[in-house]
């Protein structure tokens, strides 16, 4: 027998074991089985989430046997039937759907150190204090023209000397950033709300000041007292949130397209009411 031959014939001996082998029954609960390459599958998952204390066979297949008689009971009393259960699994599929549409792609992205300083240049780390007035959901029109008012007349009185922009948020801001002055620290984008963030980088110059701003919180003063230079910003972080920003860009374009496909009806009416 040539020697090639042999090899090939001891190749398929081996694959044929370690076929046969990933069927073994190593224990049943009910009519459920659970195989060898199951609980050797887990060990290796167990083990590379924590390499200094991998569990044994026997722990992993007692963590199997106790999960399974636990789903059991959960089916035999109609637990997947439950509202709560149903909208938990729902929320399962569609994140794992999102994984299986942009995982590869997702993992495949590559990001320059000069991409992340270009971007950092039109959304940089900044630093603010602001005064606050919180309008409740239920805010009357009139209720909220009288805070723009008040704000404004602080405004006012902060131009014209009366008090620092320190002092008038120490006196009037409803914020518990107050008792700092309004200082809310440096920021980057993914810490502040959307709109606040927006007027603080129209703001002009450091110290200038912004507002009324109306936000879904409230209405805010707004008081630039900080940018943070490229070099002095967490890069890391800075390289995070544009990926952040990808991962989202990829979700909203399968999400679209699956709506695209969908047939959608909406009722304007009992939206509005």
């Amino acid at each position: 027998m040539s020697k090639p031959f042999l090899q090939l014939i001891l190749a398929g001996v081996t694959l044929f074991l370690n076929s046969a082998n990933a069927g073994v029954e190593v224990a049943r609960v009910n009519e459920k089985v659970i195989t060898i390459e199951e609980v050797k599958s887990k060990v290796a998952e167990a083990t590379r989430m924590n390499p200094l204390l991998p569990p044994s066979r026997k722990q992993v297949l007692d963590d199997l046997i106790k999960r399974e008689v636990a789903i059991q009971e959960a089916k035999r009393t109609k637990l997947d039937q439950d509202p709560v259960a149903i909208e938990r699994m729902n929320n399962a599929l569609y994140t794992y759907l999102i994984e299986k549409k942009i995982g590869s792609e997702f993992e495949k992205m590559t990001l320059s150190e000069a991409e992340a300083r270009n971007w950092y240049q039109k959304n940089p780390e900044v630093r603010s204090s602001h005064i606050f007035i919180a309008l409740p959901p239920d805010t009357k029109p009139e209720e909220e023209a009288g805070a723009s008012k008040r704000l404004t007349e602080i405004l006012g009185e902060i131009k014209a000397g009366k008090y620092s922009f320190a002092e008038a948020a120490q006196r009037f801001s409803e914020d518990p950033s107050a008792a700092l002055g309004g200082d809310l620290d440096y920021r980057m984008k993914d810490r502040l709300d959307p709109t606040y963030y927006r007027a603080l980088l129209k703001i002009g110059k450091i110290g200038d000041i912004a507002g009324p701003v109306k936000t879904p919180f409230g209405l805010h003063l707004i008081r630039l007292t900080g940018k943070q230079e490229w070099i002095h910003t967490d890069r890391n972080k800075v390289k995070a949130l544009i990926l952040d920003d990808r991962r989202q860009e990829l979700v909203n374009r399968v999400l679209n397209g699956l709506r695209e496909k969908a047939r959608v009806s909406i009722n304007e009416k009992a939206l509005r009411d």
